[in-house]
């Protein structure tokens, strides 16, 4: 039996040696760790039982523990009365209060037979109980505060900084807790607590939640993300806009739902704006519905319990979104109320944020002088201003939360009485889109010119190509100067010395840039000779130009037929003098005294005839270049002006043998036989048709109102034989400058029309109405409600496969279209 029981033993030896051989490194590795992670939580248990024991220890005065010299009694012991173990020293009871310090206790909550409580001066920090049937001991405990995160949760006011998360997050503005209930009775979304795990790491580019996101519900990546963001200070441009909604719901809570409650929350409405305001300056242009939803918030402050006639007050910088803001309707419908003009910045502001209004590139590229040039022209136009009709649609303010913690609760409406929603008429905006039209069409050079060297601005180059009206006091002081100059109404100068004392230009003067130069001079009552606004030659460098005065009401008189022909002889007569050298003093003179002389003239072309006379004294033209204009005209048509230059001479009633001689030279550079003077001036001064004009009925020749009709009705059948000739030939052709990609006009929203889509955004305000209001809207539009109804819920599903309108009264919107319109 020893023997088999010896083998056995040995057996049972080797096969325990050949089983540990069996087991796999690996297996051995992995009992190794954990042995060791065992050994550590052993380690870990006693310390913390080591550290739990030295924190009940009592705490000296200073703060620091002492191991307790005594434990006391248990509360067995202090129950066993007649127990000899126990040892309870009495403590003095304190003097009862005196009755007028008495206050009674609330009602304490039940407790267990034999022990009561008893109230403590600071019962957030300490509780004291007494145990009845012994000598009174006294036992007060210190109830720590919970962690930041937990507990109630508390509105972080502007401008605080807190450490949570491991993490300092400067500037406040966010629920900070453990509980926050939301208008709809659920969790807040925008609160921010500890409870939820928090990751180490979390990027917040990336997209981490769904389109209604919660704190509580996104991931532990995503609350560390969004925690990074807010230490950041929320200025990241690629950060994902779930976070920012995010952060948004906790502003729409502070202004919807504290607000009301706790009027003090109103203070942080100033801040909460300008948070507002830049945060749409960061994330605005990427998001339509976070446009949409910061500035409908924005309106909301704006507009909650104003009192004020807000088109009297200057108007705040509002975000452009699918809709005009509520504010500016509110503004504009209170102006409609009282009948009283639209200011011209209020009307800016609306064809700015009209969402139907597609502004060409003068208007964006340039909006400081687009928008100074509107309110001029504004002005000009209508005066003091457009009066809007009162129309029968109602405004209401329906705010529609962006929170997922509203959805169920009752929406917030703000009312106004009386005041008239404008956006339901069209014919307003019209005529502000006319006026923008205007003023794109006069800074259309001066923006493409910004557009190839944005430095131009504020040179004399780039003033060139504005409106006078808009050039700084500095460029205007200088065109004062060279006002101040023109003795006797008159200056002449080379266009050098004109541009010298102007500022100066670095780019060459093209005839774009005198064009602008002539414009400038002529919003100024100053004229300029050569005329190169009509048509005339450009001048450059050195070229002579005489500036003249003429007041701003008719610098922009045409020429007419009687125009033309003086000036032709003006022009003649320089020519014909150089030629023979005969062009003195005394020519000059008579020649301006029948410029005086010529009634059918306007007194603006005659102070041009003048000018145009003196600049030809300076450079006059030459015989050559108008005979070389008049010769594709046909004998007879020369014959004609010939004819009608004799008729010009006895515009006073008389022909003195000077202007005889002068008509002479006159017929010879126009190929006309000179015989032929006395002739002409003979059957004019006799009343009969003189031989080359005999289609031409007179009825003789009287200085009355009769005879100087007849005179101008001659002046413009002789200007269409004329035409072409006066305007000069430029020197170089004239570089031609690329059109202005302007910014394609928006279709109606939807492929609508005018009135439908005004409906339809009229509609996109509010989640629902009712069919009265409806009908008003579409009255106001001119439109049947059902046909217009049934036109847009058409168009939204060829647009987007959803209906827009949903029942018949009330008529629901679909939100799922709003949302699709919105990016």
């Amino acid at each position: 039996m020893a023997k088999q029981s010896n083998g056995a033993g040995l057996s049972a030896i080797l096969g325990i040696f050949v089983l540990v051989a069996l087991v796999p490194r690996e297996v051995w590795i992995t009992l190794g760790v954990l042995a060791l992670l065992a050994l550590a939580v052993y380690g870990y248990v006693k310390f913390r039982a080591t550290k739990v024991t030295s924190a009940n220890a009592a705490p000296n005065h200073m703060g620091t523990a002492q191991p307790p010299s005594d434990p006391g009694p248990t509360l067995a012991q202090l129950m066993a009365k007649d127990s000899p173990q126990v040892k309870v020293k009495a403590k003095e009871p304190p003097p009862l209060p005196s009755p007028a310090q008495r206050v009674a206790p609330p009602t304490p909550p039940p407790i267990a037979s034999g022990v009561r409580s008893v109230a403590c001066s600071e019962p957030d920090e300490f509780f004291t109980a007494e145990v009845a049937g012994a000598p009174l001991v006294q036992a007060t405990h210190a109830v720590p505060k919970p962690p930041i995160g937990f507990g109630d949760a508390r509105w972080v006011p502007p401008g605080e900084t807190i450490e949570f998360a491991d993490t300092t997050i400067p500037g406040g503005m966010f629920y900070l807790g453990a509980r926050l209930q939301a208008p709809n009775g659920r969790l807040d979304p925008a609160l921010i607590s500890a409870l939820p795990n928090i990751a180490r790491v979390g990027n917040y580019r990336e997209r981490q939640m769904n389109y209604w996101p919660s704190y509580a519900d996104i991931s532990a990546s995503a609350r560390r993300a969004y925690i990074n963001w807010l230490s950041e200070g929320r200025s990241h441009p690629e950060c994902d806009l779930g976070y920012v909604f995010l952060f948004f719901y906790g502003l729409e809570r502070r202004v919807i739902v504290d607000t009301p409650r706790d009027p003090a929350a109103k203070a942080d409405w100033p801040a909460i704006a300008a948070e507002l305001r830049r945060l749409l300056g960061i994330y605005g242009e990427n998001s339509g519905s976070f446009r949409r939803y910061a500035g409908e918030l924005l309106d909301w402050m704006e507009l909650h319990g104003t009192t004020e006639r807000l088109y009297t007050l200057p108007v705040p910088a509002l975000p452009r979104a699918y809709e005009l803001p509520r504010y500016m309707r509110l503004a504009l419908g209170q102006s409609a109320v009282d009948r009283a003009p639209v200011p011209a910045e209020l009307a800016l502001a609306w064809i700015r944020l009209n969402p139907d209004t597609a502004l060409r590139t003068p208007a964006t590229r340039c909006p400081e002088e687009f928008g100074r040039l509107f309110i001029q022209r504004y002005h000009e136009l209508l005066g003091p201003g457009l009066v809007l009709p009162k129309n029968r649609t109602k405004l209401k303010f329906v705010y529609q939360p962006a929170s997922a913690g509203f959805h169920g609760a009752p929406s917030p409406t703000l009312t106004f009485g009386d005041v008239s929603d404008p956006t339901a008429l069209t014919a307003p905006i019209r005529t502000l889109t006319e006026i923008a039209d205007q003023c794109t069409d006069e800074l259309g050079a001066f923006s493409r010119l910004v557009g190839k060297d944005a430095n131009v601005r504020g040179t004399l180059d780039g003033l060139l190509q504005l409106p006078s009206s808009l050039w700084p006091a500095s460029a205007r002081a200088k065109l004062d100067a060279v006002v101040a100059q023109m003795k006797e109404g008159t200056l002449t100068l080379s266009l050098n010395e004109l541009l010298h004392q102007l500022g100066g230009s670095s780019l060459p003067f093209t005839r774009e840039r005198t064009r602008g130069l002539a414009r400038a001079l002529e919003a100024n009552s100053i004229g300029m000779e050569p005329n190169v606004l009509a048509g005339a030659r450009t001048p450059v460098d050195d070229d002579r130009v005489v500036l003249f005065h003429m007041p701003v009401a008719e610098a922009n008189q045409p020429d007419s037929g009687a125009y033309q022909a003086a000036l032709l002889t003006l022009q003649l007569a320089s020519a014909v003098a150089q030629a023979d050298g005969e062009f003195n003093t005394a020519e000059i003179a008579h020649l301006r005294s029948e410029i005086q002389n010529w009634s059918h003239l306007t007194p603006a072309h005659q102070r041009r005839l003048q000018a145009h006379l003196q600049l030809l004294t300076e450079v006059p033209v030459t015989l050559a270049s108008l005979k070389k204009k008049l010769e594709p005209l046909e004998l007879k048509a020369k014959e004609t002006v010939a004819a009608f230059m004799a008729t010009l001479a006895q515009a006073d009633g008389m022909v003195s043998p000077a202007e005889m001689r002068f008509l002479e030279k006159v017929y010879k550079a126009l190929g006309v036989e000179p015989k032929r003077v006395f002739s002409d001036v003979h059957a004019v001064s006799a009343g009969a048709p003189s031989k080359p004009s005999a289609s031409i009925a007179r009825t003789g020749f009287k200085l009355n109102a009769t005879r100087i009709a007849e005179l101008q009705k001659d002046t413009e059948k002789v200007s269409a034989l004329l035409a072409g000739i006066f305007k000069e030939d430029e020197s170089a052709p004239a570089r031609m400058v690329p059109e202005e990609v302007e910014a394609a006009v928006e279709p109606g929203l939807m492929g609508l029309d005018t009135a439908h889509t005004a409906l339809l955004r009229l509609m996109l305000s509010r989640p629902q109405w009712s069919r009265a209001e409806l009908e008003d809207a579409a009255a106001d539009l001119d439109l049947m409600l059902d046909g217009a109804l049934e036109q847009v819920n058409e168009a939204s599903f060829d647009t987007y496969d959803l209906p827009f309108t949903d029942g018949d009264d009330p008529v629901e919107i679909n939100a799922e279209v709003v949302e699709k319109i919105e990016q």
